[in-house]
């Protein structure tokens, strides 16, 4: 696929890029041989045939996924002036009463 000049000028304009007149040439091929490499990646079959490649043996398998709530290092109740029932328990401010 080949890009021209005016697609090279207008990539930039919608880029903010100012572009030399000297450069446009060159990045117009470069353009099209990443517009043509992609067109290569495209043909690659995908239709789950392609084993995906994981480094090492095929022995190692991935550990599910499990989220779950990371643990304090000791609990409220320890650094808790007052702490009850699942609360802290804070003293009254007078100028809300």
């Amino acid at each position: 696929m080949s890009v021209t000049r005016d697609e090279v000028l207008r990539i930039a304009r919608l880029a903010e890029l100012e572009v030399d007149e000297e450069t446009l040439p060159e990045l117009s091929e470069q353009m099209s041989r990443i517009l043509d490499y992609v067109a290569q990646l495209s043909a690659v079959p995908a239709n789950g045939t392609v084993k995906i490649f994981v480094p090492g043996p095929d022995a190692i398998r991935f550990r599910t996924d499990e989220v779950s709530p990371w643990p304090l290092a000791f609990g409220p109740a320890e650094f808790a002036p007052a702490f009850k029932e699942g609360f802290f328990v804070v003293p009254r401010l007078d100028q809300f009463e």
